[in-house]
């Protein structure tokens, strides 16, 4: 059995890789990617919790992470919406170009 430090190391590293890429990268799908990253990083760490602290039949850390990847996958849904609309409205879709909404 692979003990919960393990999970928890993988999760951190995996969350500063993505962190590292949201304050680094200025390109939008990027950026869009490494947020993405974060949030499985945060749903390993809370299946490993889940697992270690269970008692008989307790679900409660794996429903969370279920409502958890649910909400990921309409957020996806919704921002690569937005960053399609993004790259049809401007030449680049570069972070700091984007200035739509300034007007």
């Amino acid at each position: 059995m692979i003990p919960v430090a393990w999970y928890l190391i993988l999760s951190g590293v995996l969350f500063s890789i993505g962190l590292a890429g949201v304050l680094i990268r200025r390109n939008v799908l990027v950026i869009f990617m490494c947020v993405e990253l974060m949030m499985n990083a945060v749903n390993i760490s809370l299946l490993a919790f889940a697992r270690s602290f269970k008692n008989g039949l307790n679900f409660t850390g794996d429903a969370f992470v279920i409502f958890v990847v649910t909400v990921a996958a309409s957020e996806a849904a919704v921002g690569l919406a937005i960053i399609v609309s993004l790259s049809r409205q401007s030449d680049s879709v570069d972070a700091d170009q984007i200035d739509l909404l300034k007007e």
